[in-house]
This record gives C-alpha cells, sequence and structure tokens, in this order.
C-alpha cells in the first residue's frame, strides 16, 4: 500500500488516561478541573524534562512522543511517582490517578499529530495498566530491560482491539525493592503443539457451550442481595451501564453515550419499571467493572451492557441483558446495519428489554410516551449530542456555544422538541448564574422554547421542568410546583424531576414531603451529585431528625469537601443538639470557606417563605459561634 507521502518514523509512544473521570466530573466539576489542569503541567514539564513533547492532550488523555524508549518509560515513572505524591494532598475520592501506557513502533508522522499502530498500541497498554501504574510492551521492554533501576512483571502475550497480532506485555514496577527484577517471563507454545492446542480450545468451547445451556450455571457471580446499598424495589429495577466505544476514535465516545442515553430516557417514563439515572451508571464508563458489584452498588436486579462500532456508513451494536441476582444472561442481541437505522435500534432494544422483564408497554399512558421519537435525523442527532456535552459543562463560554450548536440542530430538524427544549436551558442558565445582564429577557427566552419544545411533543418531561425552574425563579410558587408533578408523571423515575421538587416544597415549608421526594431522588440516582444531599440534609434539619441530618451532610462532604452549606447546617445541628465542640469546628470550617461570612448577610440569601424557618436555623448558626 503506498504511504501517499506520509512520513514514517520509529518512536517511543506514551499514553496516559485519568481513571474515574467522568465520575469525578460529575461530583466536583470545578475542582475536577482545577486538578487535572494542574496534573497536566505536571505532566508536561516531566516529559519536556526528558526530552520528549506532547502530541495532543485532549480531555482527560495525554499523548507524548519520545526519541528514546529509556526516556519515555523512565518518564512514565516520574509521572506516576509525582501525582501519588501530589494526591496524598487529597481526600481519597477526589485523587486523580492515570494509567500509562508506552510502546515502541512505527508511526506516521503528519504535522504535528501522530497515527498508526505504534500510537494505538500505547493507547491499548494504557487500558492494561492498573491505576497508577505503567504498561510497555515487548518492543520496548526489550530496549529498557537492564538499564533502569526499575522492575519488570511480563503478563503474557494480549489480544488487543484491532491489532491482528498478540502483543507481550509487562508491568513496570517502581517500588525501589523491585529494581532490576524481572518476573514472570512467559514462554509461547512449540509450533508443533499447536494443533493439539487447537483441537482442545474446540473442546473446551463445545462443553462451555453444553455447559451454560443445559446446565445452566451462572454467566456471571450472581450479586448478593444482602450487600445491596439498598432494599430492592418492588417491581423490575434495571441499570444500563454505558455503552462501549469500540471504534478507532475516543472522540466517537458521544455517539455510544447517546445511545445509552436514549435508551435510558426511554425506559425511564415506564412506572412498572424502577431505572436507575444515567448520571450515577456513567461513574462506570471507561473502567472495567463486575456485574455482580453494579448491581450492588446501585440495588438492582437486572444490568444491561453493551458497546458499539462505527465504521464507514456501518454500525455495530450488542446488547445483553442479565439478571444479577441469578447471574444468567436473559437476552442478547447483536445488530449491523447502516448508521441510519440508529433509532430502529435503539427503540428495538427497549423493547426487547420490556419483553424479556414482561413489561406491557403497548397500553395506556406508557404505549403514548413509547410512540415520542426524538428525531429521525442522523445528523441532527449527532450534533444535539456533541451540544449537550458542551451544556453540561457549566461554564459561560461552553454555554454559547450549545446555544450555536443547538440553533444549529434545529435548521437540520425544525421539528426536534428536544433541542428547542435544551436551548432554552442554555438561556436558562444565563439568568441563573449571572452570565448576562438582563435576568428577565433570558428567562423570557427559555419560557419560549420550552413552550415550544411542548408543543412538538408535550410528554418531554425536562421541558416541563424547565418551565417549573423559570416560575420558580420568578416567584410562581405554586405553578412551578405543578409543572415538576407534571414532570414526574412523565417521567417516574427521573431523579432530576424529584430532587427539584424536594427543594421547591422544601422552600414553601413542607419539610415532610421534601424529605421524601429527596430520598425517592438519591434512590434512584445512587451517585448523586451534592445538592441532593443538601436537599435531604437540610429537609432532616428543619423537621428535627438532627443526627439523619449530620449522616446526610457527612455525605455530602465525601462529595464535595469544601461545600459551604453542608458545613453551616453540620454547624447548626452540633450547636442544636448541644454537641458544642463539634458545632465549633464545623463553624471554624464555614469561616475558613467564607472569611468575610456574615449571619444577617447570609440569612438574607435563604430561599425559605416562612420566617420561623429562618430564624431557627439562623438561632442554631449564632449559637454555634457565628455572626
Amino acid at each position: 500500500m503506498a504511504d501517499e507521502g506520509f512520513k514514517r518514523k520509529l518512536a517511543a509512544v506514551l499514553s496516559a488516561d485519568a481513571v474515574e473521570y467522568s465520575r469525578l466530573m460529575a461530583e466536583d466539576e470545578a475542582a475536577t478541573v482545577k486538578t487535572i489542569a494542574s496534573y497536566r503541567e505536571i505532566m508536561s514539564s516531566l516529559i519536556k524534562q526528558h526530552r520528549g513533547r506532547v502530541v495532543d492532550s485532549p480531555g482527560d488523555n495525554m499523548l507524548a512522543e519520545f526519541s528514546s524508549v529509556v526516556d519515555a518509560v523512565q518518564c512514565a515513572a516520574a509521572v506516576q511517582n509525582e501525582i501519588q505524591t501530589k494526591n496524598a494532598d487529597l481526600p481519597n475520592n477526589r485523587r486523580m490517578e492515570f494509567r500509562i501506557g508506552v510502546n515502541l513502533g512505527d508511526v506516521i508522522a503528519e504535522e504535528d499529530r501522530l497515527y498508526g499502530d505504534g500510537v494505538n498500541i500505547s493507547a491499548r497498554l494504557e487500558a492494561l495498566a492498573d491505576a497508577g501504574g505503567v504498561c510497555i510492551s515487548g518492543t520496548a521492554f526489550d530496549q529498557v530491560k537492564g538499564k533502569l533501576s526499575l522492575g519488570y512483571r511480563f503478563v503474557g502475550e494480549q489480544t488487543v482491539k484491532n491489532i491482528p497480532d498478540p502483543i507481550r506485555v509487562y508491568k513496570v514496577l517502581m517500588d525501589e525493592r523491585d529494581a532490576g527484577k524481572l518476573i514472570g517471563v512467559g514462554k509461547k507454545a512449540p509450533k508443533s503443539r499447536w494443533a493439539e492446542i487447537a483441537a482442545i480450545v474446540v473442546f473446551v468451547a463445545i462443553g462451555l457451550v453444553i455447559y451454560q445451556f443445559y446446565v445452566r450455571s451462572p454467566a456471571i457471580e450472581p450479586a448478593s442481595v444482602e450487600k445491596m446499598a439498598f432494599p430492592l424495589p418492588d417491581k423490575p429495577s434495571i441499570a444500563v451501564l454505558p455503552f462501549k466505544n469500540m471504534s478507532d476514535d475516543p472522540k466517537q465516545d458521544y455517539f455510544s453515550d447517546g445511545l445509552t442515553d436514549q435508551i435510558i430516557s426511554t425506559l425511564s417514563r415506564f412506572r412498572s419499571l424502577f431505572v436507575i439515572s444515567h448520571r450515577s451508571t456513567s461513574t462506570y464508563k471507561g473502567k472495567p467493572v463486575k456485574i455482580q458489584k453494579v448491581a450492588e452498588d446501585l440495588a438492582v436486579k437486572y444490568v444491561l451492557e453493551g458497546s458499539v462500532q462505527r465504521s464507514a456508513d456501518r454500525i455495530r451494536i450488542t446488547a445483553q441483558l442479565i439478571d444479577a441476582t441469578t447471574g444468567h444472561h436473559i437476552w442478547s442481541q447483536r445488530y449491523e446495519r447502516q448508521q441510519k437505522d440508529i433509532f430502529a435500534i435503539q427503540d428495538d432494544i427497549t423493547l426487547e428489554i420490556t419483553k424479556a422483564l414482561r413489561i406491557d408497554i403497548m397500553s395506556g399512558e406508557q404505549a403514548r410516551n413509547w410512540h415520542k421519537a426524538s428525531t429521525t435525523n442522523l445528523e441532527a442527532w449527532e450534533k444535539y449530542l456533541k451540544a449537550d456535552d458542551y451544556i453540561l459543562r457549566l461554564t459561560k463560554e461552553d454555554n454559547a456555544i450549545a446555544r450555536r450548536l443547538f440553533e444549529e440542530v434545529i435548521v437540520l430538524d425544525p421539528e426536534y422538541a428536544d433541542a428547542y427544549n435544551l436551548l432554552g436551558y442554555t438561556y436558562y442558565s444565563d439568568a441563573r448564574f449571572g452570565w448576562v445582564d438582563s435576568r428577565a429577557e433570558s428567562l423570557k427566552m427559555a419560557y419560549k422554547y420550552a413552550q415550544k419544545a411542548l408543543e412538538l411533543n408535550d410528554t418531554l418531561d425536562s421541558a416541563h421542568l424547565l418551565i417549573s425552574s423559570v416560575h420558580f425563579l420568578q416567584g410562581q410558587h405554586e405553578k412551578a410546583i405543578a409543572k415538576t408533578e407534571r414532570a414526574i408523571a412523565l417521567n417516574p423515575n427521573g431523579a432530576m424531576n424529584y430532587t427539584v421538587l424536594a427543594a421547591m416544597v422544601g422552600a414553601l415549608g413542607r419539610w415532610d414531603e421534601s424529605v421524601e421526594l429527596a430520598k425517592k431522588a438519591i434512590r434512584l440516582h445512587p451517585f448523586a451529585p451534592v445538592f441532593y444531599y443538601h436537599w435531604l440534609g437540610r429537609a432532616y434539619f428543619m423537621t428535627g431528625q438532627l443526627d439523619e441530618s449530620i449522616t446526610t451532610f457527612k455525605k455530602a462532604l465525601d462529595v464535595s469537601p469544601n461545600y459551604f452549606p453542608a458545613h453551616a447546617f453540620l454547624a447548626a445541628c452540633y450547636s442544636s443538639l448541644d454537641r458544642h465542640a463539634e458545632a465549633a469546628a464545623a463553624a471554624n470550617e464555614v469561616r475558613r470557606i467564607n472569611p468575610k461570612f456574615n449571619l444577617e448577610s447570609y440569612a438574607k440569601t435563604l430561599p425559605y417563605k416562612n420566617k420561623a424557618d429562618i430564624e431557627r436555623y439562623i438561632a442554631a448558626l449564632r449559637k454555634a459561634g457565628l455572626n
């Protein structure tokens, strides 16, 4: 095959990727962005010190090139040691670790970019590494053995995605006590035994098929109902794991994420199902997980997993539904079609799940919800997914980009209700976060686009929720609550719908109701962001359930250690229980985070309708030593 004039060369390629980046972002975006920016600087500096250059650094990934494999591996070890030191200063749940892969191979250089198997193998090695660890290829190992004060563990020949031949893989041992060690050196089977091995493989495969379909042993280790984080619901419960992007391009993640989100969104509308929020299941993205652990963490009976691969105009999707309590697969399917069939595949997967769970979705309100398709325009849908990613970043600049993209989506499909709805959310964010001078005008535009979305699809619960949020900011509380209740009726599994309603009814003094709604929201979103715990802890405080409030606000601090309201409510709880030392400590945290804290000014920001609620809270803060 002709090289088309490309420049080829031999290079050592380092690929690094953050572990659990999606979870970190979901829990505290600002802190995560700050941490990864700092760690990028560390990595860039060390790469430069080791005579390498940064090729690319998209998102939570970094790709670097070295002319020397020794320099590359030495740099990888230095990066992991430095990041380990930095992580020691962070709480366990906020530590950011990286996996690193290093390969020596042939690459294609085009301007400042690198392509080819030499790059792809480094990325596959990185995926095989432990958190905080380094994996190197056999070609890299052959060049560095005996030249660095490191040890190595041979982990065998590994078959990796899109690489035809297995690659030798070594894990780097960075403990000083392992320097010079070479552990687990593997040997290849003699060529004369390949036929024998092949025969054994065939017999084993046949045996496995018989064992699976006739003996019916579990395909996976069953989950323990006793170990589940919550009691199982009294109806079929399901978590949909992020579909894996099996394409060569990691930038195609948005496509597999969009498919996952669409399936969850459709399933959530069915009252006879219990469906975990996609924000909770997204925390498992990009890391090896056991179905058993997922089921126990989220307390569900069923788990759906799958993968997506795009090539040219074709798409290949696999999906399988597992009963985690028995360990058995109860449905699986592989689809290989044109990309434009993605919407039909989404519907088919959802329908097959409901059939497997014996859920009737073809009658009554559920049937009405089912037939409301978002769009059948593939180009519009792809642009919508990209815009959705920007709107979730919650910055003024990204919000503006999202708005432009949603406007382009509407040009492609003027009947796309979801696009009008999220376009409205960009205006709401402007008003909510003070990104514009005219708050009233932004709220007007948010309301306009939410109404347009409902004209096209009046079952769109998030559009009702947007209108409710506009009403609440305008002081029209009862209208806001009515709209939020309508959103819940349309999407009884919408965690955000419940937490918004919990916040609203609490502000109006309906605290017992707020407790139940907030608990429901967290049950649907077990890995919830900090404000979910805020509404529940606040309601517990106002109903006099102080121990429960303390427990809840401690969970909030596990998610975001510097979350100001959590420290303030803890101070109020402890002082109300006459636990003076703990109250003083919490009050000190309030002053640390906000040295200019003033009780009188703070009281004016509290959104509670009943004056007695404000007075009770402020009195408890004053008793804790705040003024």
